[in-house]
């Protein structure tokens, strides 16, 4: 089932299928030229799928995603593709160097050309450019220090648009032709000015919420004084927000979202009911703190289930955070399965659950996610380890690694947040 999850937000195939649409494709047939840029983790798979059903006169095209994820499109482009393995999730001096080409190419175009921007998630991090004032070193270690002390993806990317100079709408302003963005969402709600810290989209935020969230997530006095300095002006109204909707230069900016997901968990659902269960997806994004969300799913589980024949799926979605205090290693899927080891068994003996990303990376680990059932934590004990002693540690990948319940697909070429599925028999 999480197989056809990840099957089903195929980049390359959702690339195939938004050419099919003459609404997309117009903008192309006008163009004297096409510029394009790739930024994400699916990338390569989606200039691969772009190239196979396009005729448009490509003029430069480049491309950034993880350094272990591709070497670039499958498919020879003409005249070549400019491709950069940047850093994620913390962005390094190539992503720099992928986002100032970036730049540069926006800024090449004239008013009759075409701008294409293939969007996925990690963009953020790929393609990286700090604002004047703040090093790479500051951006790093501000991001770091966010993602430990559990902030979402909206507050990191809120941080990220106003220390950047090219997030927050600010590569459309750079071009002088009309910029057309195809998106895969990674982040809950499907928000294009989220995704990949919408380099392309009019962006609402603010300085001042960019202040609050420091605040709220360790105090201004834990990050570097550049980026405070830099935030706290901006707060101020010494430096310009970032476009937004009523920003003239924004004004021939198109997007759309051709993956979301939603579309993992219809490919889940269709796989369930093949296998003959009955399905029951719960709507309401799993967010929140990993190990709190956890022990609520499986309550939420056992209300959502009450009343049903078995055997049984339940199919969630959505993204959590962690907030790291221990020294092991892990990720967010990995927790909320070890959270859900100590009370999945209330839901029957018979139950097994699993939560992956859908990208097959959870993490700094080689694992997509995890998988429980009641005898997790039997086993574990047999084994002489402590789950509560792991997961204090933040060291959920040493657990399931020694129970052999770690689940790896390898990177997907795609990423549209994460996904559980529970089977109840």
């Amino acid at each position: 089932m999480l197989r056809a999850a990840i099957d089903a937000v195929d980049a390359g195939p959702l690339v195939a299928r938004a050419f099919e649409d003459a609404d997309i494709v117009a903008p192309l047939q006008r163009a004297a030229a096409v510029d394009v840029i790739a930024a994400g983790k699916a990338a390569g798979a989606m200039l691969t799928s772009f190239v196979s059903v396009t005729s448009a006169p490509l003029r430069h095209v480049m491309g950034v995603a993880p350094a272990d994820w591709s070497n670039g499109p499958d498919t020879p482009l003409p005249g070549g593709v400019q491709w950069f393995a940047g850093g994620h999730p913390l962005p390094t001096q190539i992503s720099v160097e992928a986002a100032e080409r970036a730049l540069a190419i926006a800024h090449q175009t004239a008013a009759n050309d075409l701008l294409l921007v293939l969007l996925s998630g990690g963009g953020s991090a790929l393609m990286a450019l700090p604002a004047p004032g703040v090093s790479l070193a500051d951006k790093q270690e501000t991001a770091r220090l966010l993602m430990a002390h559990s902030a979402d993806i909206y507050e990191l990317n809120t941080v990220r648009k106003h220390l950047s100079a090219i997030k927050g709408g600010q590569l459309a302003a750079a071009s002088s032709a009309p910029v057309l963005t195809l998106a895969v969402s990674d982040v809950v709600g499907d928000d294009l000015s989220v995704i990949a810290s919408g380099p392309t989209v009019p962006d609402d935020s603010t300085f001042a919420e960019a202040l609050a969230i420091l605040k709220r997530r360790g105090g201004l006095d834990l990050y570097p004084s550049s980026v405070v300095a830099r935030i706290g002006g901006g707060a101020n109204g010494r430096i310009a927000e970032t476009p937004a909707a009523d920003d003239p230069r924004l004004a021939r900016v198109t997007a759309h979202i051709i993956g979301r997901q939603r579309g993992a968990v219809d490919g889940a659902r269709v796989a369930a009911e093949e296998l003959g269960y009955r399905v029951v997806v719960i709507d309401a994004p799993v967010t929140g703190e990993a190990r709190d969300a956890a022990r609520s799913h499986v309550d939420h589980v056992k209300q959502a289930i009450a009343d049903m024949p078995r055997p049984v799926c339940v199919i969630s979605s959505g993204e959590t955070t962690v907030t790291v205090r221990g020294t092991g290693k892990g990720g967010r899927n990995q927790e909320f399965a070890l959270a859900m080891a100590s009370t999945i068994g209330s839901l029957g003996p018979n139950v097994v659950g699993a939560s992956i990303g859908t990208d097959g990376v959870d993490g700094p680990t080689d694992a997509a996610g995890a998988m429980v059932d009641p005898t997790t934590i039997e086993r574990a004990t047999a084994m002489q380890l402590d789950a509560q002693q792991y997961l204090d540690d933040n060291n959920v990948y040493n657990f399931f690694d020694r129970l052999g319940d770690l689940i790896r697909t390898g990177p997907t070429s795609t990423n549209v947040g994460d996904l559980q599925v529970m089977l109840i028999a």
